[in-house]
Order: structure tokens, then sequence, then C-alpha cells
């Protein structure tokens, strides 16, 4: 398998560098600080192509494959992990359900504005007590005539405060069924649907994490997504695809805090040479290049098997396994070869190093991927 960038992949690269010189490397930290959710910032993502990656042109979208999309979500990582995210969340997960189980209606009103990110999307599936646990939510979706009343709430939401459209996971039938629940797709303004609390978070600060809350929420039954019932499958499906999106992420900051590392072992002198040429930092940087290397490896591999229509869950979840771990293990490193100058704000491997730990975390704990691979190779 040859997985060098292609010509499409370079473009996308060498204009995210460009992009992100002027608006967002000297904002960052600035965002960071202030938990700062920077939506201009996306509203230009759009326009440049990047919020409907994988939308096809017929909708609005840029047409690519998960190659390139892998790609624009790595360089973003690299800049700020915060706007990789908030960019991934909206392509594979608002953006990504409607394109998959959407109707041909749905598709014509959603994507358009979606992949120029006129409206900014948002995925409602965790709640406060149901995590990786779905078929216990408490989100419910009655019926009434045409229509369904939402009553719930939602948390860890990407979106869940300035989202301009969700979609979101009720629970249609009994408690534990599978078959129990469906996706809807709801726009803010619905009379019932608001945001609720944005979280204090340790990392990917600038990415806006919050509740949505459902009271009474009159949503059309036009507003369903595939069939009633299907929604915990659909969205089984969806995560296959969000996973690799994680990978992705994490590629991008630990070749993000490699990188740091590297110029910084060549700059830093003690004993009147580059600490590079020092055994204890050249070992750490070899290690640090192969894990990263394994894990781009992986994650391509994946995105290889989605572009040709083959089933990704076990390949999704070991890229995202691997990569996650990788991301915390090299701005781990990347913090201990800057010494004391890692554990400051004045360079950016500290913001990496927390950064890093939600991707082990988000689309599923690494305990989770470890129960998906196991599932899969034990078939």
């Amino acid at each position: 398998m040859n997985f060098s960038m292609n010509e499409n992949q370079s473009m996308i690269a060498q204009m995210i560098r460009d992009f992100g010189a002027k608006e967002i490397t000297p904002f960052r930290k600035d965002w960071d600080d202030q938990s700062h959710f920077p939506l201009p910032v996306f509203k230009k993502l759009g326009e440049l192509g990047l919020m409907g990656v994988l939308v096809p042109t017929e909708y609005g979208g840029s047409g690519f494959g998960y190659f390139e999309y892998v790609t624009a979500i790595a360089e973003l990582a690299k800049l700020d992990p915060s706007v990789g995210l908030s960019m991934a969340a909206h392509n594979s997960l608002c953006t990504g359900h409607i394109l998959m189980f959407g109707n041909e209606e749905q598709k014509k009103k959603y994507l358009p504005k979606l992949a120029t990110c006129e409206w900014l999307g948002a995925w409602g599936l965790t709640e406060p007590n149901t995590g990786s646990d779905a078929g216990n939510m408490r989100t419910v979706a009655k019926k009434e005539g045409e229509y369904y009343i939402i009553n719930g709430a939602k948390n860890f939401i990407t979106h869940g405060y300035s989202g301009d459209v969700a979609v979101v996971i009720a629970r249609t039938g009994e408690v534990g069924d599978s078959h129990g629940m469906t996706a809807f797709v709801v726009e803010r303004g619905t009379p019932g649907f608001k945001g609720g609390r944005k979280e204090d978070k340790l990392g990917m600060r600038a990415s806006e994490t919050a509740e949505m809350i459902f009271e009474d929420c009159r949503v059309h039954e036009s507003q369903v997504l595939g069939e009633v019932g299907e929604g915990f499958i659909q969205s089984m499906k969806i995560l296959d695809g969000g996973r690799i999106s994680i990978a992705a992420l994490s590629l991008g900051i630990a070749e993000g805090a490699l990188e740091a590392s590297i110029q910084y072992s060549k700059e830093r002198h003690q004993f009147n040479k580059p600490i590079s040429s020092f055994q204890g930092i050249s070992f750490k940087l070899a290690d640090m290049a192969t894990q990263v290397e394994a894990a781009k490896l992986l994650t391509f591999q994946a995105a290889d098997l989605k572009n040709r229509g083959e089933k990704v869950t076990l390949a999704g979840a070991q890229a995202k396994l691997y990569a996650s771990e990788v991301a915390v293990y090299v701005s781990n490193e990347a913090v201990q070869i800057f010494g004391g100058y890692g554990f400051t704000k004045d360079y950016p491997v500290e913001k990496y190093y927390r950064d890093a730990k939600l991707c082990t975390i988000g689309e599923g704990t690494s305990e989770i991927q470890k129960l998906v691979i196991s599932r899969e190779v034990l078939k």
C-alpha cells in the first residue's frame, strides 16, 4: 500500500499551513487561556472547503475522500488540536450522519449549509449517566400525531451551545433495546431546544463542549433520519468513521509534538553541545518518531478501507487506540525534552500534553476500543 501524499493532500496541507500562520497560531494561546471558541475561524475554514471535506460536490462539499480528510485534521491538529477536534466533529458526526442516513430532501436542505459552515453542526448521543452505555439513555422522544416530543439532556457535546443544527439520538422504545432509539435532526431555534452549561476542561479548551437540553421540544416526523428505531445502529456506524477522525487528530498532535521536540533539541545547548547530540535525548526522539510512523500507517490503513467502502470497525478501533496512546506518549516525552520550559506556556508542548489526553477518551475510551477490537478478532 502506498500512503504517500497525493496532489490533493499536498495542496490541503500547504493551504492549512498558510491559513494557520495567519488565523490560528497567533491566537491559540489566548483561545486556550480564555476557553474561547473561535467561531469565525470555522466560517473561514468553511470557505476553504474544510468543513465539508467528505460531502459530494453536488451538495456543496469538496468531494474528497478519507486520505484528504485525515490529512486536513492532522495538519489542523499540529496548529491547534482544539481546531482540529471541532472540524472533525462537524465533518464526521453531524454532517456525516446526515450524509450517510438522510433522505434526498434532508441532504439538499442541510448539507450545503453544513459544508460551507453557514451552519455549524453538533451530534448528541452521550448523556450524564450514559456514556458508552447508550442503551440506557434517558432522553425520550414520544410520538404525538405528526410530531415527536423530546425531553432530556445530552452532555459533553461538541458545539452543544453554538451549533446551528444537531443530530440527536433519543429513545423511542424500551430501555436497553438497541432498536429502541431514533436519530432526529433538530435545528437551533426549535422551541424547547437550548444549549446548557459549557465545560471547563483540562485541554481542547478552544473547542466548545456543552450540554444540550430538551424540554417538550416538538420535532416533526420529517426530521427523523433513516428509519424509526435505527438511531443506535446508525450511531455505531458513524462512530466507526469517527474513530478514524480521532486517530487523525491524535496523529497530528503527535507529529506536532515531535516536530517541536526535534527543533528544540537542535537549538538548546548544554555543555557546549546541542542536546540532540546526547543519547538520552536522541533515543527519545527515535522512539517517538517510530511510534508516530506506526500510528500514521494504522490511521491511513483505516482511511484506505473507508475509501473502498469496506468495514472499518476493527481497523478504526485499532488506529484510534494506538494513535491516541501515541499522542499521549509523544507529548509527554516532548515536555520531558523541553525540561522546565516544557512546563511553561511559552512553548506549545504543554498544550499538546493537555490536549492529547482527550484522544484516549473521545469516541470511546481506550478500554472501549480494546473491547471492540477483541470482539472483532474473536469472531
